[in-house]
């Protein structure tokens, strides 16, 4: 079985040599094609693993992961709000794809941050609530929010959090396209001038030989001079100099840094 992050890279498609989606027929070569089921997260956050179970990416509260195969007590499909493909435990989804009428916008409440709820869900109160469609506007505050949470590889959300997932998530709380990995991250927006760096603008050094499952680093400026990023070297979300953040990645043969700005 072709191993999904192979698969990645080219869109994330819901392709493997013996399956794809029925969307995918006549565009990928499989053995069978299929439509895909919908599901959403019935727990506060769920693992996206690969056929290896390295986790890939999670799922939050109330998102949507469009199911192809079932195996072993998982399903195999992609996650809807950022595309990523992988297996995901069967008892953490169920059936459907309920409308959210609401997120979670607290980084402290029973749901993750940007978890989706269609009224209320136990343990939240009105105050960890907005209505969707009602969204952040700094992207900076919204990390800002998270400092010293663990950094986890494949993590996205309040709980814990790798780099892209701390920049995804800040980028959904303020109602903006938020890719998963750091390449895609690199292309929102405009390229930012060369003149002072501004708060929210995005930073990502890419990953050096095209790493393709994880593909660099990214991180939020909070001011001229210093980035917001969730980092293993620190344990966590922190606040470091970016110049400091650039001579330690471009001597581990990273890209220097782009900048974007929305």
């Amino acid at each position: 079985m072709t191993d999904v992050l192979d698969l990645l890279p080219t869109g994330d498609r819901l392709a493997r040599p013996d399956l794809a989606e029925q969307a995918l027929e006549g565009l990928v070569r499989a053995s069978a094609y299929r439509k895909t089921e919908p599901m959403h997260c019935r727990v506060a956050v769920a693992d996206i693993l690969s056929d290896r179970d390295a986790r890939i990416d999670q799922l939050l509260h109330g998102e949507i992961f469009d199911v192809l195969d079932r195996a072993n007590g998982r399903a195999w499909g992609r996650a809807r709000r950022d595309g990523v493909v992988g297996w995901v435990v069967l008892d953490s989804l169920s059936a459907g794809a309920p409308l959210p009428t609401r997120r979670v916008a607290a980084v402290d409440a029973a749901l993750p941050l940007n978890a989706l709820v269609v009224e209320t869900a136990e343990g939240l109160a009105e105050t960890d609530l907005q209505p969707v469609g009602d969204f952040e506007r700094d992207l900076a505050a919204v990390a800002e929010r998270l400092l010293g949470r663990p950094h986890e590889l494949g993590a996205r959300s309040s709980v814990s959090t790798d780099c892209s997932g701390l920049v995804q998530q800040a980028l959904l709380a303020c109602g903006l396209p938020g890719p998963r990995r750091s390449d895609a991250q690199a292309e929102l927006g405009q390229a930012a001038p060369a003149g002072p760096h501004l708060r929210g603008d995005i930073v990502v050094w890419l990953a050096p030989g095209g790493d393709q499952d994880w593909t660099g680093h990214s991180a939020l400026m909070i001011d001229a001079e210093r980035i917001i990023h969730s980092t293993g070297d620190k344990g966590g979300v922190v606040i470091e100099a970016l110049a400091e953040v650039e001579a330690r990645l471009t001597a581990e043969g990273f890209a220097s840094a782009v900048f974007r700005r929305l």
